[in-house]
């Protein structure tokens, strides 16, 4: 039957488990792939760990093994953008820039020029337009990489879709894969719960994945203290920590780019939980604000760079209405928020929220939906004034100038 390359690396067991059971008839390989060498730096890394349970699951269900390292790749395509976007003042999201350049890139030509693969399977939360079967018949072939494509070509475009458990939904990871890497991706858990997937594990006894935590870091860096990683690479940019309200100075810090908008800036001998609100990094300060939901971290309109639009160009609508209705997140699992898009010359959008949104943060990836459908994504540059700079704006119109008061009011 058809080949089918498995990552083996993301899947907890339960995951392959179920993806072997789904491709009875066919033949399946289990492929680990290394990102990041924990040679790198101090410590012992969970990598090797991984690799192990992936190895055991594979003899398990009785299938071949490989694995593969792509330390170089990663290291020159998805880590060295992250340390360029700190360094910026942005927030940046590895694991979007993982899934685009390696895994459906350099992993998945791997398993089609390697190994002889037909399609390659993913533990990811999504779903896509296209059956098992007609993965299998769609062809590996190199498209030349034309400026302009031929309008005549007739391309059914495969679509991205929500898993159905869309609380785990993980289409926000998918939203910069290419349309080719989509034709060829099967993602076995998209009709399936967490829960049902771990009952499966159970039942096969793969007690040992079973036990592993769900791993919400950064891909590479695991559970370590991610200042204390950061300054490894990154020299320390001191700073003062400066009040958004009366610009007076809380505190010190050891660099702007170990500070994300809307977490809780720590400042030395305040009890008080104080927000980071915004960063000027010609200046060095993070501003701070008194309160989790203090208007400065409220913003309704932002910019994007070029939108990587799923379906290789944006949609009909918006082309032709130059605006469109959409849905849109900016972080994983949080709730879907309506907005509208606004098309630039350059592929570009403005995206103008219905109501402000909290913490809306340079770097990140703005994921665009229309219904259970995952359009694509593009990265936050810009962003409107917060709620707080408009309500100061409009307060400095509204009340007369302290000249003009005392004008009318000799002071006695």
């Amino acid at each position: 039957g058809p080949c089918i390359c498995m990552q083996a690396c993301s899947m907890a067991g339960g995951e392959e488990l179920h993806s072997c059971r789904h491709f009875i008839g066919y033949q399946v390989t289990g492929v680990f792939m290394k990102n990041w060498d924990p040679l790198d730096e101090q410590g012992a890394c969970s990598i090797d760990r991984d690799c192990e349970d992936a190895y055991r699951v594979c003899q398990k269900l009785d299938i071949p093994f490989h694995q593969v390292s792509y330390v170089k790749e990663y290291w020159n395509e998805v880590f060295s953008d992250l340390l360029k976007e700190y360094e910026l003042g942005r927030t940046p999201n590895p694991d979007i820039l993982c899934n685009k350049h390696i895994k459906f890139n350099y992993f998945l030509h791997y398993a089609m020029d390697n190994l002889g693969a037909d399609a390659i399977a993913t533990g990811h939360y999504a779903r896509t337009s296209l059956e098992d079967e007609e993965v299998f018949q769609q062809k590996h072939t190199k498209r030349p990489q034309k400026l302009f494509r031929n309008r005549f070509e007739v391309r059914n475009t495969v679509k991205l879709l929500q898993g159905a458990d869309l609380f785990k939904d993980q289409t926000f990871f998918l939203s910069q894969i290419s349309q080719d890497a989509l034709r060829k991706t099967i993602f076995p858990l998209g009709d399936l719960t967490k829960s049902f997937v771990k009952k499966i594990a159970a039942e096969h006894d793969l007690h040992h994945v079973l036990k592993k935590k769900e791993s919400m870091g950064v891909c590479f860096i695991g559970e370590r203290n991610f200042e204390n990683f950061l300054l490894e690479y990154l020299e320390p940019q001191p700073g003062n920590f400066v009040s958004i309200e009366d610009k007076k100075v809380m505190g010190r810090h050891k660099g702007w780019f170990l500070f994300t908008i809307g977490q809780r800036a720590r400042l030395a001998g305040l009890k008080d939980a104080w927000f980071v609100v915004d960063k000027d990094v010609s200046t060095g300060d993070v501003f701070v604000a008194p309160s989790r939901d203090h208007p400065a971290l409220y913003r309704d309109l932002l910019r994007t760079n070029r939108v990587h639009w799923i379906a290789e160009e944006p949609p009909a609508e918006l082309v032709r209405e130059k605006m469109m209705e959409c849905h849109f997140r900016f972080r994983h699992q949080m709730a879907l928020v309506p907005c509208v898009l606004t098309l630039n010359q350059d592929g570009s959008v403005w995206v103008t929220l219905v109501k402000p949104a909290r913490a809306i943060t340079p770097g990140q990836f703005a994921v665009f939906y229309k219904g259970d459908e995952c359009l694509g994504s593009g990265k936050i540059l810009r962003m409107g004034p917060s709620v707080y700079t408009l309500q100061q704006g409009k307060n400095r119109e509204e009340s007369p100038k302290k000249e003009e008061i005392d004008k009318i009011e000799p002071a006695t």
